[in-house]
């Protein structure tokens, strides 16, 4: 029995001696699938240090990666959806908000925030993907458009990070409007000739594609996220033809002139706050 009990290789560790590794501490790379672990994936700005695949973070990450000394004054910060359809399917709408608040420690599915970018003030609001799939209902558009607000008052560049799956179905119409209700905010940013630089993340799609997201002074998108309107297979069936390679990637999009940069997320800091100096110049 000793090849069981292991004796000959010194292990003797009892199971109620046996300790777990705590969850959050290690992840593996969805692209090579190698073990992560959390100090390395902070230290390479949630970048596989080994295929530099660009691991899909939230608000929290993004605004640590690009706020110096992750220093920043959040806004709005406790707007949330009403239920105005009264939506129910599998279950109420107002009982899946409130299960997704606890579970992500998110009041809905976008945060704002004011800070320094290598010295330069900037409003960025950044959507997070944990809420809902990153919808955007009637909070996302009005914090946007508070964001922009605060930004035209200021005077202060505004950076939108989208991550979205489209328009939130629970508040049908209502969601749809705030294509429009961004859209028009945008456009009074840029009669106030204030900066808007909009940056696409894995994924993009949908009605957030098709409004603010694609309607940036600059455009930017991280290396192979999704972007498109309708999804690949969607299109696929409704068109009877096989997609080229690639399709919907942010180097396809780039190369049909709907981008501007494709950006690594470890130099995005620098380019930003590069671009930030020229047009304040």
């Amino acid at each position: 029995m000793a090849w069981f009990k292991r004796e000959l290789k010194g292990i003797i560790t009892t199971t109620e001696e046996k300790k777990e590794a705590p969850d959050g501490i290690w992840n593996k790379c969805p692209n090579c699938k190698k073990p992560l672990h959390y100090s390395e994936q902070v230290e390479n700005q949630y970048v596989c240090h080994y295929c530099g695949y660009h691991l899909r973070i939230g608000s929290k990450e993004y605004f640590s990666v690009l706020f110096d000394n992750n220093e920043f004054t959040e806004l709005f910060a406790d707007l949330t959806s009403g239920d105005p359809l009264h939506f129910e399917d599998t279950k109420k709408y107002t009982d899946r908000l409130t299960e997704t608040q606890f579970k992500t420690g998110l009041k809905d599915a976008i945060r704002a925030g004011v800070g320094k970018i290598d010295g330069q003030d900037l409003v960025i609001a950044c959507m997070d993907f944990n809420f809902i799939g990153g919808s955007m209902g009637s909070v996302v558009g009005e914090k946007i458009a508070r964001s922009i607000d605060h930004s035209i008052a200021n005077k202060i560049p505004f950076l939108m990070i989208s991550k979205s799956g489209g328009a939130r179905m629970m508040e049908a119409a209502f969601s749809l409007m705030q294509m429009a209700k961004t859209s028009a905010k945008l456009a009074l940013l840029s009669q106030a000739k204030v900066p808007y630089i909009s940056l696409l993340t894995d994924p993009t799609t949908g009605g957030v594609t098709a409004s603010y997201a694609m309607l940036g002074d600059i455009n930017i998108a991280e290396p192979g996220a999704l972007i498109g309107f309708a999804g690949p297979r969607v299109i696929k069936e409704t068109i009877k033809k096989d997609l080229p390679k690639g399709f919907q990637t942010a180097e396809f999009v780039q190369e049909h002139g709907f981008l501007d940069f494709i950006v690594d997320r470890r130099e995005m800091k620098e380019k930003l706050a590069s671009f930030l100096k020229m047009m304040a110049n």
